[in-house]
């Protein structure tokens, strides 16, 4: 489903990402797992074409998405859920989930869908005339993953959903994106905790100073002596 070949992003004189190539398959969850600094989130950006790539090609479907505006990634169906949530602060919970599908023109269908984020995540009902911005972290993530999904894409950008969070929200959001992937979605996973990204996707890939170091299946990567040694503290 998505096809990365050669990715280069730049920030001035210092490369982010080193023309690094992968591919997702249609219904996996990927993992894309590495160091603060190693490219990952610069990455994701660059799928999304909120950051601009130096050089390489993405394309997405079949289709080169590697030149088009950021609005026109999301009519392909890609949603990127950022780092640090980027919700509409003085928006309710149902405003910035009425947001999420702002491409879309089935009103009917827009209110199952919420309704299924509802059932996700039941906080969120709790709450649905709250102001984003007086949500917890956890809620706010919460939020930002129902969001995306308002969008009926075809494959989430999941960036350090684990953030600042503490481990039983962690539990519940993973818990939420288990289930989503469940249904079919394909995912790309950028998760600063190597062992619960591993856990949760089929295949992964180790970034190191903006290249791809390792990628095999999660299992492998597991169970890796480097990638122990590295990322999972043993």
């Amino acid at each position: 489903m998505l096809e990365v070949t050669g990715l280069h992003v730049a920030y001035g004189g210092i490369q982010a990402v080193r023309s690094i190539t992968f591919h997702v398959r249609e219904g996996e969850t990927v993992a894309l797992i590495g160091a603060n600094g190693a490219g990952k989130t610069s990455t994701l950006k660059a799928i999304a074409r909120v950051l601009d790539a130096v050089g390489g090609d993405v394309h997405f479907c079949g289709d080169k998405i590697s030149r088009i505006a950021p609005h026109q990634v999301i009519r392909k169906g890609i949603a990127l859920v950022p780092e640090g949530r980027g919700v509409f602060p003085r928006l309710s919970v149902r405003e910035n989930l009425q947001m999420g599908a702002f491409v879309r023109h089935d009103a009917v269908d827009v209110e199952k869908d919420l309704k299924m984020v509802f059932e996700y995540f039941p906080r969120l009902r709790e709450r649905e005339s709250q102001l984003a911005g007086t949500l917890s972290g956890g809620e706010q993530q919460m939020l930002a993953i129902g969001r995306a999904l308002m969008g009926r894409p075809k494959m989430l950008l999941l960036d350090e959903p684990s953030m600042g969070l503490a481990p039983i929200m962690v539990q519940k959001i993973f818990e939420v994106i288990r289930a989503v992937a469940a249904t079919g979605m394909t995912t790309l996973l950028v998760e600063q905790n190597a062992r619960l990204a591993l856990q949760s996707s089929q295949r992964g890939y180790v970034l190191e100073s903006g290249a791809i170091a390792l990628n095999g299946d999660s299992a492998e990567l597991l169970d890796d002596p480097k990638v122990r040694a590295a990322y999972l503290g043993e």
